[in-house]
């Protein structure tokens, strides 16, 4: 390091002096520079008699010159003029002795090696040190100096089977569909005469599509860990650069290096960055440097030989903005849709997380998959990470299940505000907007079950309330009615039994009318409009135009009206039949800020309706008791389990928002 700051240091110095050199150089060669004795003292000691001779030296650009003078003190000056004939006019003006005696000399022509060659040698010498020391930084670092010696080299991140970083399948929790397909590339890379015997072709590249966190990446990792082969991995964005070809020189280094290590996986994520459909840039008629970059790779891909050993996986969740070129078959040869995990594959990516963590036996971890649906791999492994923190925060020596409460509440509702100020008025409408929720959800067969219910502001919310979501395959409309009118409630009830209404209810109107507008212009389930649907699967949607008239408009527009009333209505009806019920889940509201399922049973009674969830559940416990007939503690411990499904920690939530949010 000490070589380095020293070697550093030199080179600075050396360019500081070549510099002050070029500098000194040029203004010896300026001559029109300034001195302290000029014409005007000059004239003045030829006035007073105190010159003693004079020398005119005239230069190469004449008249310009330089004067020396001699004064009778014996001291000497010299100066610069502009023109060499004014100082001898001046000379035979002034002092008649001086006229005879004054001297004009041939004119001065500086040396060409000062004036031509120097300059160019000062000039040259500071290029040659500066590259000099700019390559020996590269050779010494190879960090972010070495991208400036390197701009046509491949940025791809080198993973070798032996690499204690590699991931294998056991790292891969759930994305059993998947891992299914990928299992097939990897028998490519261990086997490949097995299929090229038969004639067969072994696939050069698959396209892993899905939402943002599902583990594409980790699964192409697992891939290249499983095959016992080298990985190659970089993003799409390391091929774009300002420079004009540098993207196509790095497409062609990395598949140059690709080759010369094969069998290997070239993994490129996010490959939308470069592969985004051809002819759509703003910049119409320009060379773009993503098109010529998105080209290489075309050609690239199409020069393998059936037998290279090289297949390319490819991540994106914008699989719909890709060139056409890029997905047709030879080049991504198929396509692996990575999912959203269900509730069995969030059971294995619980326990995967879970195994650094030091939970108690209160955690279930059966429990923690039903709590979260929608989640993602990535938000399964942040709610584990914050239930850790929040732990530690606490000064427990394990995570246990409140812990793993209190971190999905904080992930999907927000951090508690307590110290939020609040009148006795506002608090009182708060509860009874989501006692109305509360209230709805258990007198309706489709709406989710209820988890739990809060006034403490969290977020931007001033009040929530939490369910457990259906994980249905597909919903019906009545379902679809029963979660409208449930959503509703929060409203109804503030106009029921407070006689006006708020702004805290914008996030429910905003749900509800996106799901009315999808009842009718997407599902086809209205009845002035039935079995027709306007939406746009490729995602584009309708530009400047609608596939349907303005009358249809006013058709749809009408009946979306009319659906949210009736549901609206529906519900101030329910609310009205329930009002005994639902002030005393105001008044317990108001007391404690959080009530439970338990609350509410105990004031509405045990809930009719059994949630899908739990049907699913008895059936998978029924099935494993009777596969498993010697383990009699099975049945039992499955009990338990169901009867702590009350205490679950919240889910999905109701937001009883104070302002009217922005639109996206």
């Amino acid at each position: 390091m000490r070589q380095q700051m020293r070697t550093g240091i030199g080179f600075y110095l050396l360019i500081l002096v070549i510099i002050a050199a070029a500098v000194y150089v040029s203004g010896t060669l300026d001559q029109g520079g300034q001195k302290t004795y000029n014409i005007v003292n000059f004239t003045q000691d030829l006035e007073d008699g105190d010159v003693t001779s004079v020398a005119i030296l005239p230069n190469e650009e004449v008249p310009t010159g330089e004067v020396d003078v001699r004064k009778k003190d014996g001291s000497a000056q010299s100066f610069y003029v502009s023109d060499v004939t004014e100082v001898e006019k001046l000379i035979r003006s002034k002092d008649s002795k001086l006229a005879d005696q004054y001297v004009m000399k041939d004119v001065q022509k500086p040396s060409w090696i000062i004036t031509t060659l120097l300059p160019y040698l000062l000039g040259i010498i500071a290029i040659f040190f500066l590259f000099s020391f700019l390559s020996a930084q590269t050779a010494g670092q190879g960090g972010s100096n070495a991208k400036m010696m390197n701009f046509g080299k491949s940025r791809a991140q080198r993973i070798d089977p032996d690499d204690p970083n590699a991931k294998h399948f056991k790292d891969v929790a759930g994305l059993s569909e998947a891992k299914q397909e990928v299992e097939e590339i990897v028998e490519f890379l261990k086997n490949p005469a097995r299929y090229t015997d038969l004639g067969g072709k072994i696939p050069k590249g698959a396209l892993l599509v899905g939402p943002p966190g599902t583990g594409k990446t980790l699964l192409a990792k697992a891939v290249a860990g499983e095959a016992n082969v080298p990985f190659f991995s970089l993003s799409g964005s390391d091929f774009v650069e300002m420079f004009v070809g540098v993207g196509a020189s790095r497409v062609r280094d990395l598949f140059r290096q690709a080759k010369e290590k094969a069998p290997c996986i070239v993994f490129i994520d996010e490959i939308d960055a470069v592969g985004r459909a051809r002819g759509k840039n703003p910049n119409m008629g320009s060379n773009d440097e993503r098109e010529n970059t998105l080209n290489q790779l075309l050609t690239e891909m199409d020069g393998f030989g059936s037998n290279s050993g090289v297949i390319i996986l490819a991540a994106t969740n914008r699989a719909d903005i890709l060139d056409k070129a890029l997905l047709r078959a030879g080049r991504f040869d198929r396509q692996i849709y990575v999912e959203l995990p269900d509730l069995n594959d969030r059971k294995e990516i619980f326990r995967v997380h879970l195994r650094n963590v030091k939970i108690d036996d209160s955690v279930d971890v059966d429990l923690s998959a039903r709590q979260t649906p929608g989640f993602s791999g990535a938000d399964i492994a942040n709610v584990c990470n914050e239930a850790a923190l929040i732990a530690a925060r606490k000064g427990k020596n394990s995570v246990q299940k409140q812990d793993f409460m209190d971190a999905v509440d904080r992930i999907v509702g927000g951090l508690e505000k307590r110290t939020k100020i609040t009148t006795a008025e506002e608090k009182r409408s708060i509860a009874i907007h989501e006692a109305g929720h509360a209230s709805l959800s258990w007198f309706l067969q489709y709406a989710n079950p209820l988890v739990k219910v809060t006034i403490v502001p969290r977020g931007k919310a001033l009040g929530a309330a939490w369910y457990l979501p259906e994980e249905r395959q597909i919903t019906t409309k009545e379902q679809m009615l029963d979660e409208m009118c449930a959503t509703l409630g929060g409203r109804a009830a503030e106009e029921l039994f407070i006689g006006r209404i708020s702004t805290g209810a914008a996030n429910d109107l905003e749900r509800v009318t996106k799901q009315a507008y999808a009842i009718v212009a997407y599902f086809g389930m209205s009845a002035e409009l039935p079995n027709l649907s306007y939406y746009d699967s490729t995602g584009q949607e309708y530009g400047f135009t609608k596939p349907y008239s303005e009358e249809t408009a006013r058709m749809i527009d009408k009946e979306v009206s009319r659906i949210v009333n009736e549901q609206y209505e529906r519900a101030k009806s329910i609310l009205s039949e329930k009002a005994e019920g639902h002030q005393q889940l105001t008044q317990v509201l108001l007391e404690r800020e959080v009530i439970y399922t338990e609350d509410v049973e105990r004031i509405f009674g045990k809930r009719q309706w059994t949630s899908r969830s739990d049907e699913i559940l008895n059936e998978n416990e029924a099935k494993k008791s009777q596969s498993e007939p010697d383990k009699p503690n099975s049945e039992q411990t499955d009990d338990e389990l169901l009867t702590k499904k009350e205490q679950m920690p919240p889910i999905n939530e109701t937001k009883n928002n104070a302002e009217i949010p922005e639109k996206a």
